[in-house]
């Protein structure tokens, strides 16, 4: 299937490891122009080394995904640099395995900022980017299993991608008149990084819970994100997509994960 994304401007946070850094590179090989940013500058320049070495040009910036004047300055020079911002995803996050009652209101905070607040950022200026190039695009959210189905041990997580999902739903609709879709992809549990030492752990209880018998890779939503952000997708906006194996019709809010 022809993807149609060659020339066209991909902008990820959160794009050093994991999920991210999978999309960076499947929208590289569709001939697209990709600018990432994250929290930690060495994942990041380990990111653009490994790609340059396959003859691909990354655009790596250190960002705060929760300081909006920055998220913005990162915009306007990635729009400075390629002309224009095709598609926007917002994938950076935080995550952290705690009951709710230790959780203190300042930590909430923190959490909400690092995962909501922080899809609402980079919605807005794309939008904001993409309405000013007489619309159309696409705005990819990563939200998660635990919006569906909240996880003990997750309380701000699972509130704050429960947000994300509606928010979701939210800016599609705004901004349908405008011809930008928006869409969520829930990944499931998947081997990545983050996740490595859990699955080392706990892989065989955890894997009880996957219908498909194996764990998520990075580059099952890498690939969706493609997809979706192609005209092939053109019809597809306000919804969310699993890929999770089927993990969701079989989940159990206490045991999400080891706690």
């Amino acid at each position: 299937m022809e993807m149609g994304l060659t020339g066209k401007t991909v902008v990820i946070t959160g794009g050093g490891t994991g999920i991210g850094k999978a999309a960076a590179l499947e929208f590289l090989k569709e001939g697209c122009h990709v600018a990432v940013c994250g929290r930690r500058m060495e994942k990041l320049e380990q990111a653009r080394a490994e790609y340059d070495a396959l003859g691909y040009e990354l655009m790596i910036r250190s960002v705060d995904v929760t300081d909006y004047d920055a998220l913005s300055a990162f915009a306007d020079e990635v729009a400075e640099a390629y002309g224009r911002i095709d598609v926007w995803v917002n994938n950076a996050g935080s995550n952290h395995i705690k009951s709710l009652m230790d959780y203190d209101v300042e930590e909430f905070r923190a959490m909400t900022d690092a995962i909501l607040v922080s899809v609402f950022s980079g919605s807005k200026i794309a939008a904001e980017h993409m309405r000013e190039q007489g619309g159309g695009g696409v705005i990819l959210n990563a939200s998660s299993f635990s919006a569906v189905i909240p996880n003990a041990g997750r309380a701000p997580y699972s509130a704050c991608k429960a947000g994300v999902s509606s928010l979701t739903r939210t800016f599609a609709a705004e901004l349908a008149k405008d011809q930008i879709r928006v869409i969520a992809y829930v990944p499931g549990m998947t081997a990545t990084e983050i996740s490595a030492k859990n699955i080392e752990l706990n892989g065989p209880r955890l894997m009880r819970d996957i219908p498909m018998q194996r764990f998520g890779k990075a580059e099952d939503c890498a690939k969706l994100m493609v997809f979706l952000a192609s005209d092939n997708a053109s019809y597809i906006s306000g919804t969310q997509i699993e890929v999770a194996g089927a993990k969701l019709c079989v989940q159990n809010p206490l045991y999400s994960y080891e706690n």
